[in-house]
């Protein structure tokens, strides 16, 4: 990736556009506000961000990081999430929605460098419920706590009318300790930095597409959920043993509004712009194929088993190298590189030889994916 990248003017027109400030417009709330996409940000930035607003809260992390201490010796740093899961169907290939509540919260505590510990769920149930689906969800949350090594030590059940709900919604919010001193966030991604995906993109969103009959598609595709805990912290000594645990810029978990989204947050946190190559990216071929059927960009779809990690280029290549030696890791790549401008843009070279802007998703692409 040495060929220079030239901005063009509609390149810079765009700039402009997305580093003003927007008000809050919209006069009632769509599923567009729940896609993970612009109108989410808009909603969160402009009006729970406006109402809510504290220090910790501005840093629009996925997970607040803070530390707490007596005064009596160095104050632990701990990591604290929250999500709500309201998936449709709630069983799936490859999960269902109480595996989908543990992994997704554990990776929102781990991509702050953190250590899960301990989990809460609440439950919302509508009256009919089959007890047989909550004892099955249930024991998925049991094997998921279990094999991302954390507990779920306090929740609430609620149960509303017939009709008033969609089956089951579940929130899961999850604190961990970190123990190292990296410091990740999206506001950390350099000029030189490499671009990394765990592996292939779109698995979970295209999966739950097929899952609902809205193809009728035979493959054996499945979602990607899984705990990347353990993947983290092998990320981390890597980058301790071969360079600096500063190497690590940032890591997130591309889920609604896929890795398209993500790179559009980290590119506006850090005034850069991400480069990736359309070449590189990992998608597996019945992915490609119902993307196409449906008009979709694999690059929005939610992943539930992948992240994204912004890193320095002495660190990229024995990065991957160590990840791909983790099962959740295998098909770990580069796919691109941050460039100093234009600020706040992503751009793809496409195999054409072409170059396109790949903005964050607008509108609402797929409802009830996680």
């Amino acid at each position: 990736m040495t060929t220079e990248f030239t901005p063009s003017p509609l390149f810079a027109r765009v700039e402009r556009a997305r580093r003003r400030k927007h008000k809050f417009r919209d006069e009632q709330i769509t599923l567009a506000h729940g896609s993970g996409g612009r109108a989410m940000h808009e909603l969160i930035e402009n009006l729970f961000l406006e109402y809510l607003r504290n220090p910790l809260l501005e840093a629009l992390e996925d997970q607040a990081v803070f530390e707490v201490g007596d005064g009596g010796g160095r104050p632990a740093r701990l990591a604290f999430t929250t999500d709500s899961y309201v998936v449709t169907p709630i069983f799936f290939p490859g999960g269902d929605i109480g595996r989908l509540a543990v992994n997704g919260t554990v990776n929102d505590l781990a991509m702050s460098g953190a250590r899960p510990l301990y989990l809460s769920a609440g439950f919302i149930l509508e009256e009919g419920f089959p007890v047989e689906d909550l004892k099955r969800i249930l024991t998925s949350m049991r094997a998921a706590a279990t094999q991302a090594g954390v507990e779920v030590v306090t929740g609430d059940t609620k149960v509303v009318q017939r009709g008033s709900a969609d089956r089951i919604f579940i929130n899961t919010s999850g604190i961990g300790v970190i123990e190292s001193d990296i410091r990740l966030s999206a506001s950390r991604a350099q000029a030189g930095d490499k671009v990394i995906v765990s592996g292939h993109l779109g698995d979970h969103g295209t999966t739950i597409m097929i899952a609902r009959g809205e193809l009728e598609l035979e493959t054996d595709i499945e979602s990607d959920t899984a705990p990347l805990g353990a993947l983290v912290r092998e990320m981390i000594e890597e980058a301790e043993r071969t360079c600096s645990i500063d190497a690590i810029h940032c890591l997130r978990d591309p889920t609604r509004g896929g890795v398209a989204t993500t790179l559009n947050e980290i590119a506006l946190s850090s005034a850069v712009c991400i480069e990736i190559e359309e070449d590189r990216i990992p998608v597996r071929e019945e992915v490609r194929g119902a993307c196409e059927i449906l008009g979709l960009d694999p690059l929005y779809v939610a992943n539930e088993g992948r992240l994204v990690a912004i890193v320095a280029a002495n660190l990229a290549e024995p990065l991957i190298a160590r990840m791909r030696a983790n099962p959740y890791g295998r098909d770990a790549c580069m796919i691109g590189e941050v460039k100093p401008e234009p600020q706040g843009i992503v751009a793809m070279r496409t195999g054409f030889g072409g170059t396109r802007i790949v903005d964050m998703l607008v509108g609402e692409q797929l409802p009830r994916i996680c």
